[in-house]
């Protein structure tokens, strides 16, 4: 995908592909014939039916899912904002490329093949207490690396994150876009304890006075870093093909919103992996209209509890495409 400017995003709304409603209700007839009370599933039924509207198919497989984790650096750290040093922000990637990380383990039993991209680690983002985290060239750019890196042959995307201070960055995000008491959006993040959280808030609120008037994709730029940047571009590239996204917890979240903040309906191929446990992320997911799948109290990042949630739709299509009906089973419906 080509992005010619920030503004521009917003009208890829009515651009992009929609959801096919002869699907979903071509895989909602095949859920109410399968051996089972109608709605005994649950979500199963409701996540194989919002699978086939976007694969465009009653039965929709996943026969190749990809799991993108982008890792960025953040001027904001110059704020202390951080319990660790930035330079675990590469030693972790390079644990993603060893194979030794959370996030490799999950994509192995679930199915996914997993890339790791580093974002111009040398070359943090600016403090955006002081000047805007990125210029709008520089977002672009970003986003541009996250489409390209997906593969329009994928079924289902998972989409991660590494960075350190971006859980501040997700805070200062979350609230520009929707407003409240920052102490609603502010957590722990790797663990900051009270004094780095009150330091937290100040960055952030500093942050938000500065960019007072920046709305949408212009909270992307202004209080973002490359890997959030890098998230939007992948859901748009995701949704040019069709492929469903399953974005991970409190950051990933905050960084797809302000696509939400541009035009809510460029999220409407996305599901949410899991609930974190970071206390925004629920206030987060009120203000998406957004409901997680699973909720297991995680706050790793990493695209972990998306790769986690992966193993469920692959549990939601097994059994939508593997039931017999009752005809098929020589059951009776009465």
């Amino acid at each position: 995908m080509k992005f010619t400017s920030l503004d521009a995003i917003a009208g890829l709304a009515s651009e992009l592909p929609v959801s096919d409603a002869a699907a979903v209700a071509a895989a909602r007839a095949r859920q109410n014939s399968l051996t089972k009370p109608p709605g005994a599933l649950g979500q199963l039924e409701t996540l194989a039916e919002f699978m086939a509207g976007w694969r465009k198919t009653a039965r929709p497989e996943i026969t190749r899912a990809q799991a993108l984790v982008f890792a960025g650096n953040h001027g904001i750290c110059a704020q202390g904002v951080n319990p660790f040093p930035q330079k675990v922000t590469a030693q972790m990637v390079a644990n993603f490329q060893a194979g030794g990380a959370a996030i490799n383990q999950l994509c192995r039993v679930n199915g996914a093949d997993l890339r790791v991209f580093a974002l111009e680690l040398e070359r943090p983002t600016q403090d955006f207490t002081q000047a805007p985290a990125m210029s709008e060239a520089e977002t672009l750019e970003a986003m541009r690396i996250g489409a390209d890196a997906v593969d329009p042959q994928a079924d289902v995307l998972v989409l991660g994150e590494m960075g350190i201070g971006n859980s501040t960055v997700a805070a200062a995000m979350a609230a520009g876009l929707f407003g409240g008491d920052l102490a609603d959006w502010v957590g722990p993040g790797t663990g900051s304890d009270a004094p780095g959280m009150a330091r937290k808030i100040a960055a952030i609120e500093a942050g938000l006075a500065r960019h007072k008037g920046a709305k949408g994709m212009g909270i992307l730029a202004a209080l973002g870093g490359r890997e959030q940047a890098a998230i939007c571009g992948a859901v748009l590239a995701a949704r040019a093909a069709g492929i469903v996204v399953l974005l991970d917890g409190f950051i990933c979240t905050a960084a797809a919103a302000a696509l939400h903040g541009a035009d809510p309906r460029l999220l409407d191929h996305c599901l949410i992996g899991h609930q974190s446990a970071e206390p925004g992320h629920r206030k987060l997911l009120e203000n998406l209209g957004k409901s997680a799948i699973l909720g297991f109290d995680m706050r790793l990042g990493e695209g972990s509890g998306a790769a986690l949630a992966l193993g469920i739709l692959r549990s939601a299509l097994a059994c939508h495409n593997g039931m017999a009906t009752f005809g098929e089973a020589g059951v009776s419906e009465a």
